[in-house]
């Protein structure tokens, strides 16, 4: 006697157990609304940032050209070894 082939049970019993999930039960097109959506606030997110960012240099460069123009900070920075610009 044969054995029977048991393997194509498993096989749908595998595809079975999976437990379904939210993709599997929304339309294609609500799906491709909803990665759009969220494309586009990935978008905004990185585009604040690198506005913040660019705020920030600008103070910087700022704040440096003001103290370029301060002869006491400029006093303060410079070594005041003059043996080295002899």
């Amino acid at each position: 006697m044969a054995k029977k082939k048991r393997s194509s049970t498993i096989a749908d019993t595998s595809v079975q157990d999976k437990p379904a999930t939210l993709k599997d039960f929304l339309r294609p097109e609500v799906l491709a609304g909803l990665k759009a959506q969220a494309d586009a606030m990935k978008a905004e997110e990185q585009a604040r940032k690198e506005a913040v960012r660019a705020e920030a240099e600008a103070v910087r460069k700022a704040e440096e050209k003001r103290l370029e123009n301060d002869f006491g900070h400029l006093l303060e920075k410079s070594s005041l070894d003059w043996r080295k610009h002899k």
